[in-house]
């Protein structure tokens, strides 16, 4: 840009600056959260004429006021007789989202990648899409005819950071390229590889802005298209799953959900031989429902016990059932259907969203812990009933009272019990040494529950001897970033995920 430019570009954002109300300290911390590197004196003397800055820069400023005008006003367009509406859409975006939607509407799965890649073309940039594997360990290509070639390893690579920190993430070399994080709501599924022209796109908040919507559409269609085929769900399983394994997954809900002010986030293993255990949830304005069950056995039995909990559990929270009649149900359908003596351990709870009130049983389940400020102060040692199909007896409804940024751990035994070669279990001391490391370095329920059962597989030397499944909820009282770390210090939220 020549001077002229340079002082043409210094003027317009200074007389946008007025027309925006704000001042050159929340302009500057508009800028920051950009990614602008100057700092509070460096802008100042330059709204005022007084000093320079670089191209990019300049660039980030004017988009940091832009941003505020656009929330401020309308652009000036001529008038209609009457009120119209556009027939189709104007800007490379909206004409990038509309092409990635009509064209997967009759597609098949396996066609997913390549819409994604020529919506991307609209964008001027090249897209290839990553899908994480069931096991949690390898980002694969999803368009390969094997997936395993070209896997990107997510503890060591970058693409495994912006996964791991659901972050957007530049690379500079050896091609520019920007990896962004694929989601489904607050599911994990993968990332999106987008290669740019040159180093100053990866920096670029609007390029960045318009791929996180593209990359959370792709995530809303793989979920969707994962329905109805299979080849997308091949891409993601490391190896073929028993058939008591298939009847579990096919039950589950999302790994990851979560509302305004409250995420759960689970994990089942082994994913390819899993029998007995499951988990379910149900989220509302107003009342999260979590459920955790350990069937007895280990074999399509097993399996079969699970899925009718699930079944029973659904049938009464649908009827608008409460704890206790839910409770009732499923011992019901396990006695109905099954054996004297069969049954299943489990807890059930409700959290009231509004004030953090928890009810809950636990049906000869180990006891859920309440983690606060990262350390675990208490179990939930109330609500004790015989496990689930063996009659409820003196049925008792627990209560506790979360305080604001608490977590909910629910475990099967699978975790605590799980074995090395020398006899020694992973223990419940071992699971909330872990907990605490992992709430010090700042990480969100989904990436603390791949974490934890690694780290089980790790010590029982990945030959696990029982289902392990845990189940995370991290609840707050107010609108707040569930997926997320906390921010850094001066750093917004925007800024953490991009």
């Amino acid at each position: 840009m020549k001077q002229d430019d340079a002082d043409r570009q210094q003027r317009s954002i200074a007389i946008a600056l007025q027309r925006a109300r704000l001042s050159p300290e929340e302009l500057w911390l508009r800028y920051f959260t950009l990614g602008g590197d100057a700092g509070m004196a460096e802008v100042d003397a330059y709204l005022n004429g007084c000093g320079s800055l670089p191209p990019l820069q300049r660039d980030v400023l004017a988009h940091a006021v832009n941003e505020r005008l656009d929330v401020l006003s309308w652009s000036y367009r001529a008038s209609y007789s009457r009120p119209v509406r556009e027939g189709r859409p104007r800007g490379p975006m909206l004409r990038a989202l509309v092409s990635l939607l009509e064209s997967a509407e009759l597609a098949p799965p396996d066609r997913l990648p390549a819409l994604v890649a020529a919506a991307g073309q609209v964008l001027d940039v090249e897209i290839a899409m990553y899908l994480i594997d069931y096991d949690q360990r390898s980002l694969r290509p999803a368009d390969a005819a094997d997936p395993c070639d070209g896997a990107l390893d997510v503890d060591t690579t970058l693409a495994g950071r912006a996964f791991r920190e659901v972050r957007v993430l530049p690379q500079d070399t050896p091609l520019p390229k920007l990896w962004i994080p694929l989601l489904d709501g607050v599911e994990r599924l993968g990332v999106l590889e987008v290669r740019v022209g040159e180093v100053d796109d990866c920096y670029d908040p609007a390029l960045r802005a318009q791929c996180r919507w593209l990359a959370s559409l792709a995530g809303h269609l793989a979920t969707a298209m994962t329905a109805y085929g299979d080849a997308l769900d091949r891409v993601r399983k490391p190896t073929d799953r028993t058939i008591g394994s298939e009847l579990i997954w096919s039950l589950l809900p999302p790994l990851t959900a979560g509302v305004d002010n409250f995420v759960v986030s689970a994990i089942v293993e082994p994913r390819r031989s899993n029998s007995g255990d499951a988990f379910d949830y149900d989220l509302s304005e107003t009342t999260a429902r979590l459920l955790i069950v350990d069937a007895v056995g280990h074999d399509l039995r097993s399996g079969l016990i699970a899925a009718t909990v699930l079944s029973a559990y659904r049938s009464a929270r649908h009827a608008g059932h409460g704890l206790y009649e839910q409770a009732q149900v499923i011992d019901r359908a396990i006695r109905d259907h099954f054996r004297v003596g069969t049954f299943a351990t489990g807890v059930l709870a409700e959290l009231d969203l509004a004030t953090g009130r928890v009810r809950y049983i636990n049906a000869g389940h180990p006891a859920p812990l309440i983690m606060r400020s990262g350390k675990v102060v208490k179990p939930l040692a109330a609500g004790r009933r015989p496990p689930l199909g063996l009659g409820h007896g003196e049925l008792v409804v627990g209560e506790e009272w979360l305080q604001p940024d608490d977590w909910i751990v629910l475990y099967t035994d699978g975790i605590t019990e799980a074995r090395n070669s020398s006899g020694e279990f992973f223990g419940e001391g071992r699971l909330v040494d872990f907990l605490r490391r992992e709430a010090a370095a700042g990480h969100p329920p989904p990436e603390t529950a791949r974490r934890l059962i690694h780290a089980v597989l790790a010590h029982q030397e990945n030959m696990l001897q029982d289902d392990a499944t845990v189940l995370l909820a991290r609840w707050d009282n107010h609108r707040m970033r569930i997926l997320r770390s906390p921010s850094r210090p001066g750093r917004s939220a925007d800024e953490d995920y991009d």
